[in-house]
């Protein structure tokens, strides 16, 4: 039925039927002209007789008007002022044969050619009334009932340059249909843009009133930082009315020498977080990679993958994918063969923990510059199974950094985390020793104590937006399946940022670099995740409390109420970048390094969690467990102190 509908609205009536409704309405016309005259007239000549020959004139001419002027094949909804001459002229035609066919049967009379021009006034007013009609019902029809055909009404926010473009990226798009321009400036109120109005308003109550008398489903942003402006009003707003937020597509993205559009979207929450993204000269980091070979351990992850598109457009030599994890592997392979054709890649299943495959990687295809994505990075998960996170992100890293400088590749860089600073937790701790290890050996490398030319670089970030397992997509999740949704705590507080942006900071660093830095940088303000999940709800549609349940369940072990502020002037140094700086950790000598490396590597093997936990917190003397069994640890350390 719905198919039926919507190829009703968008196709042409039937010639025929217009044939036929026309021709109704020309008699109709002449039989309403004759009752007329005659209850108006008292001539006699008005009988029996000259009624049929009136009717049969009529009837004839019409017929022989409309197929020589074909005026039943215009089409009823696009009838324009060029049309209405044709009209005219099947009209006259029409009254003109009339006239000749009673002149012949002899029944001619001067009073009939006052009723000859109201037939004419008549026909045309009927078979114009009609289109008019039609074209008002069809408008309507549109407006009221766009659902049957799965078009949404939509107003695009603002009147700027990329608020116009979004119009032209949409104009024939089978699901929205962009009716005008919606603007806070009252100024611009009974402006047009093009054939499109703009409309304004100044308050809630306005915009209610406009979203009904437009049939309006969905708003549409066009950029994320409009939508990200609109966070507290016009997004809120629209989560309040059950519209669709949507933010238009970017800009043409040329990839593998093809034209990909971004495809119109709702506003999601990973929109709405944070601050504006960090602005990076990508010119100079294309410039820095590019005839390259390249290999990203982790490559499957959320952030090696990413790392993996981005480095396909800088026209790299080779890249190297090097994770341990199969499916996630097969699926990148896929995507990168289907969106970079040209793209020179090799997959390589293996694990920073086997330094024979490593050396296999290195020693195949001699990478000149090394990210080391691969981490274990639950924090609960490793406060369960402290040995693996230890194994991974500690020996797994050493493997990675001693095969850089045995096969001398230009810069590794390492990708940390904001729970390495000051960590309350096992991860935490394993990322900072992996931090530790790293920079020494750069250290050791700079003083001329260790053979080598690889340049080490740090990053660290906070949270990832819609990484795998992160909150987000926990939540996305949730909230499909009817709730609850779980937060741990109602004032846990966390700090953001995107994918993309997290990969462009870990570039960016390894182009600024001149080595043995650890990378920070502003991430703004940290955002409440209690606020985080009510938005969430609202973004959906539904209603907190009502609809879904929010459940506070408590920290898990290890987890902080509050991260930690990466970037404040106290404990981070200025670099040529006002937004990224350096951190300002305690050295450590390599020796020491590497002997502490190995004895938790043997402790980690063996499982020797008591004995291992002492040694990373003798280590990292910042490492203070919260909400976990390891607090024991540190009251054994205060005591020996």
């Amino acid at each position: 039925m719905r198919r039926r509908l919507a190829r009703y609205i968008t196709e042409y009536l039937d010639s025929r039927a217009i044939f036929a409704l026309d021709l109704a309405l020309s008699f109709i016309a002449s039989v309403i002209v004759l009752l007329t005259i005659n209850f108006f007239s008292d001539s006699s000549f008005y009988h029996e007789r000259f009624a049929l020959h009136w009717l049969g004139a009529s009837l004839i001419s019409s017929i022989v008007a409309m197929l020589v002027f074909r005026s039943y094949e215009l089409i009823v909804r696009h009838t324009t002022l060029r049309d209405l001459a044709r009209y005219l002229a099947t009209i006259l035609t029409k009254v003109i044969l009339m006239a000749l066919v009673i002149l012949i049967s002899g029944k001619f009379y001067p009073a009939i050619l006052l009723a000859l021009f109201f037939d004419f006034l008549l026909t045309l007013f009927l078979l114009l009334g009609i289109r008019l009609a039609m074209t008002l019902v069809y408008d309507i029809y549109k407006s009221k009932v766009q659902d049957v055909t799965g078009r949404q009404r939509v107003l695009v926010v603002g009147t700027s340059d990329k608020s116009v473009a979004a119009i032209t990226r949409l104009q024939n798009s089978p699901h929205y249909n962009v009716v005008g321009f919606l603007s806070p400036h009252l100024s611009e109120k009974g402006h047009k843009i093009g054939q499109l109005d703009v409309y304004t308003y100044h308050d809630d109550n306005e915009l209610k009133a406009l979203v009904s008398k437009l049939s309006l489903r969905a708003l549409l942003f066009a950029s994320e930082d409009e939508a990200q402006r609109e966070n507290h009003g016009l997004v809120e707003f629209c989560a309040k009315q059950h519209l669709t937020a949507l933010i238009s597509p970017t800009i043409d993205e040329v990839v593998g020498g093809k034209f990909m559009k971004h495809k119109v979207r709702q506003v999601k929450i990973e929109d709405l977080l944070g601050r504006p993204e960090i602005k990076i000269s990508m010119d100079e980091i294309i410039a820095n990679f590019k005839d390259k070979t390249i290999l990203v351990t982790g490559a499957a992850g959320s952030i090696g993958s990413e790392l993996c598109r981005q480095l396909a457009t800088f026209g790299i030599k080779k890249l190297i994918l090097f994770d341990n994890a199969e499916t996630p592997m097969h699926n990148l392979r896929l995507e990168l063969e289907g969106r970079f054709p040209d793209l020179n890649f090799v997959p390589v299943i293996g694990d920073v923990r086997q330094p024979d495959r490593i050396d296999y990687a290195f020693r195949t295809w001699k990478p000149q510059v090394v990210f080391h994505a691969a981490a274990y990075k639950h924090v609960p998960l490793m406060e369960e199974n402290p040995c693996e996170a230890v194994f991974v992100n500690v020996y797994g890293t050493r493997n990675v950094a001693l095969k850089c400088i045995e096969y001398d590749v230009e810069r590794m860089v390492m990708i940390s985390t904001d729970k390495a600073v000051n960590p309350t937790n096992i991860m935490g701790c394993s990322k900072r020793l992996a931090e530790i290890y790293v920079q020494s050996l750069g250290l050791a490398i700079a003083e001329g104590k260790h053979e080598g030319r690889t340049r080490f670089v740090t990053t660290r970030f906070g949270n990832v937006l819609g990484s795998n397992g992160s909150v987000i997509p926990l939540f996305r999740k949730q909230i499909e399946n009817g709730g609850p949704v779980t937060v741990t705590h109602p004032e846990i507080t966390r700090f953001f940022m995107t994918i993309p942006e997290a990969c462009r900071l870990v570039m960016e660093a390894a182009t600024m670099s001149r080595g043995n830095e650890i990378f920070v940088f502003d991430m703004g303000e940290s955002v409440k995740i209690d606020t985080l999940a009510r938005r969430m709800i609202e973004l959906s549609g539904l209603k907190v409390g009502e609809d879904i349940e929010i459940q506070y369940t408590g920290l898990r072990p290890g987890e902080k109420l509050y991260e930690e502020v990466l970037s404040n002037e106290e404990n981070t140094i200025p670099t040529s970048h006002d937004r990224i700086r350096i951190a300002k950790v305690r050295e450590y000598d390599f020796a020491e390094a590497e002997r502490t490396a190995l004895q938790l590597t043997n402790l980690s093997r063996q499982v020797q969690i008591p004995e291992m936990v002492r040694l990373m917190k003798r280590t990292v003397p910042e490492f203070i467990s919260k909400n976990s069994r390891f607090e024991m640890y540190d009251e054994e350390n205060k005591k020996e102190k």
